[in-house]
């Protein structure tokens, strides 16, 4: 049996979303092809950022072609908050809980995993199957000297998982914690995966170019001193009015984490950027591009190095019929 040559880094790849078919496109485009049903490199690895589900018309290809590269040690994963919503969606509380699933079944939540649900009806056991192996994903890694988290790596929080789960991944009665507010599972879950959110004045609602109505925006964390809340915007809608201006309270500047210059490289996804792909900051990469709102697969192609490189990212475009037909003004919260 040959031995595999040495590793040369690592392929890392953003938010998914049911875009099968492109990621098997991107795949091939990055020197990957199938032997046993499994993508494969001589010299190198995937790592996905999470969010295979939803949304897309090819979910079940995307779990797959994920799941096979993890199971035969040609890729790593971290959770994704989509795949975090389908395991509490889908299991049921324990008595005593006053509810009857871990992730309530309500409009909004329905509608976010329709799809995913949809394209599995005809295949309970793959469906069933595929619940059992997002639990064993690990909701961040550190490896070879970089980070890969799907929002926010906040050090304490990591540092708090890693001693109540040494290897990164939940339990059951993690995730059953995890879905009460105010529980240390809940915060460590929440940051991780959703990162941090500021709501918007009463009254004040985005009204997103993708069709989505929110209420809150999304805050990313590598600003050294922010002051105002367009320090730590970071989501392709801009604020409404002068709200970029408006000062950061102490209490929103307090629930900000910092990732520091000096900082291993880290990689993330979650936020939905859209254009080319352009790097944050000098030790951090944004993988998730809206393959199917915005229409761009993202990967980096990383090999050791402690600066990021632009010119390393690579990506395709998502052919229109992978993409979603927002219906106008849906509330996301997510």
């Amino acid at each position: 049996m040959n031995k595999r040559a040495r590793l040369e880094g690592y392929d890392l790849i953003g938010d998914v979303h049911g875009c099968g078919a492109t990621l098997a496109a991107l795949l091939e485009k990055l020197g990957y092809h199938q032997r046993g049903g499994v993508y494969r490199h001589p010299r190198r690895k995937v790592i996905f950022l999470g969010d295979l589900v939803d949304r897309g018309p090819r979910i079940r290809l995307a779990v797959q072609i994920a799941r096979r590269m993890v199971e035969e040690g040609e890729a790593h994963i971290v959770m994704g908050n989509h795949e975090y919503n389908a395991l509490t969606y889908c299991q049921r509380a324990p008595s005593g809980l006053g509810r009857d699933w871990l992730r309530e079944h309500s409009p909004r939540n329905n509608r976010i995993i329709r799809e995913t649900l949809e394209q599995y009806q005809d295949h309970p056991q793959e469906w069933e199957d595929a619940l059992a192996w997002f639990l064993e994903i690990p909701l961040c890694l550190e490896l070879d000297g970089l980070r890969v988290v799907h929002a926010c790596w906040d050090q304490p929080l990591v540092d708090e998982l890693y001693r109540r789960r040494p290897d990164g991944r939940m339990d059951e009665a993690f995730l059953v914690e995890s879905t009460a507010p105010g529980t240390r599972a809940f915060h460590i879950l929440d940051r991780l995966t959703r990162g941090t959110q500021i709501p918007l004045p009463l009254g004040v609602d985005i009204h997103s170019g993708d069709g989505f109505t929110r209420r809150s925006f999304r805050a990313h964390f590598w600003a050294r001193s922010p002051e105002t809340w367009g320090d730590v915007v970071f989501q392709p809608d801009n604020l409404p009015g002068d709200l970029e201006q408006r000062p950061l309270t102490a209490e929103e500047r307090a629930r900000l984490s910092h990732y520091g210059l000096d900082e291993p490289p880290l990689f993330i996804g979650h936020y939905w950027c859209e254009g080319i792909p352009a790097l944050p900051a000098p030790n951090i990469a944004c993988l998730d591009y809206s393959a199917v709102k915005f229409g761009r697969l993202v990967a980096y192609r990383w090999s050791g190095e402690s600066r990021l490189d632009a010119d390393h990212f690579v990506w395709l475009g998502v052919p229109r019929e992978e993409r979603v037909r927002p219906q106008p003004w849906e509330i996301d919260l997510d």
